[in-house]
């Protein structure tokens, strides 16, 4: 594989792990002219001596997160048990390893150790908020293992030993802007939690509005887990802007829209755009407090496709039918499709014959066919804005189309110089 832009971004010493293990909500990112997963990385103890090779699934089970990230494990559980009923991967049926990351940065990244040095997996599956990703990133990059990464983010990253299956920012926010000036959108107020995602997205999202014309009229924040919104929604009513960008993650989402919907704003006029929250969140928020509020995803359990339908069905199957599909679960679930395609085109479990592999792998996923770009580990995908229903479900507004190249760089937008 060509070593990526981010090979001489992200450092691979063996002493970031230390660092992995004190890093904070705010997340980190490191550079070095070192090539990335080289020298330092101990040898793996991956066993595929016999007829099963272990994997690891690593999700916040409980905290703040668990809300979002509970979906995305049963997601890749549903994805094992398939792939093992149709016979493994290169023969061999997948043993998992579950970890619970507790929605705290840290404790992912000494699970992540646990996983590649204890456990021996041949590959990690998991993540959700940046934070857990920035302090997981040197411990992959040290131990020379893989993590697979299957939520949206504030792109400006890439790893050698990160493959990264949800959005890059130009397939998700960066359209979702596109939309709201579309739509006539003169001005923004910014929400986010307060960590590395929605403070590097809203760093885009101010760049993008000064050159196109966009005012923004407030930006607030609030920590993970915040549930106290009558301050922040008092901004924001008083800011009267033409729509809200929400990168809030979490349970705190519940607490916002709450008290958005209490303020008496709605999405007539203020409509707010959310780029974390997916099916799973519409029912913990309450329906009738975010319906006809708007979403960027680049899937929706409601995309009318064979492979959505069959995907759809095989999760409420083995989960009920009152659960709901989404964007992160499809996007892990895909993950372990993507992994299972690079390890048999590679005809090995070796991390360097998955890295070598990985350019131009394709899967059929329920979200439309996606293939991996193997210079930046990002994935092509489909932007997709939705409107929440009343049934609960997110119902596509616009669609790009067709799969959007991958460039978390943003090197293909001028206004974007200087952020990376």
């Amino acid at each position: 594989m060509t070593p990526s832009r981010a090979t001489n971004r992200l450092a691979p010493a063996a002493a970031l792990v230390v660092l992995a293990l004190t890093l904070t909500a705010c997340g980190a990112k490191t550079e070095s002219g070192e090539e990335a997963g080289a020298s330092g990385a101990a040898e793996s103890c991956v066993d595929t001596s016999g007829d099963t090779v272990k994997i690891g699934f690593l999700n916040s089970l409980s905290g703040t997160m668990a809300i979002s990230e509970q979906t995305v494990h049963d997601s890749l559980e549903l994805a094992a048990e398939e792939i093992n009923a149709d016979g493994g991967v290169l023969g061999k049926q997948l043993e998992i390893v579950s970890e619970d990351g507790q929605s705290e940065p840290t404790v992912f990244a000494e699970k992540a150790e646990k996983l590649i040095t204890s456990d021996c997996t041949a590959a990690v599956f998991g993540g959700w908020t940046s934070a857990s990703r920035k302090a997981m990133l040197p411990v992959f990059e040290a131990q020379d293992s893989l993590l697979f990464y299957p939520v949206q983010y504030e792109g400006l990253e890439a790893s050698p030993n990160i493959f990264y299956t949800g959005a890059t920012t130009n397939q998700q926010i960066v359209p979702a802007l596109d939309y709201l000036k579309e739509q006539g959108t003169e001005s923004i107020f910014l929400v986010g939690s307060d960590y590395v995602f929605p403070r590097t997205a809203n760093k885009i999202i101010n760049a993008y509005a000064e050159a196109n014309g966009m005012e923004v009229l407030g930006e607030e924040y609030a920590p993970l887990g915040h549930t106290d919104f009558s301050t922040i929604v008092n901004k924001v009513k008083a800011a009267d802007a033409d729509a809200v960008f929400n990168t809030l993650n979490g349970d705190s989402n519940v607490a916002f829209f709450k008290e958005y919907k209490n303020a008496g704003l709605g999405p007539d006029d203020m409509p707010v755009v959310s780029v974390s929250i997916a099916e799973e969140e519409v029912g913990g928020i309450g329906v009738d407090n975010v319906e006809g509020q708007l979403t960027a995803w680049n899937y929706y359990q409601t995309i009318d496709s064979p492979e959505n339908d069959t995907f759809v069905e095989a999760f409420k199957a083995k989960y009920g039918d009152d659960r709901v599909t989404s964007d992160p679960m499809e996007a892990a679930y895909t993950s372990l499709y993507l992994w299972k395609g690079m390890v048999e085109k590679g005809e090995s479990f070796d991390v360097a014959d998955v890295q070598e592999a990985a350019d131009g792998v394709t899967f059929d996923a329920p979200e439309g066919s996606v293939t991996v770009n193997g210079d930046n580990h990002h994935i092509a995908k489909t932007a997709l804005v939705g409107k929440i229903g009343s049934d609960g479900l997110i119902h596509t507004e616009w669609s790009s189309g067709e799969p959007i190249e991958p460039d978390p760089f943003l090197e293909g937008y001028d206004w974007a110089e200087g952020l990376s």
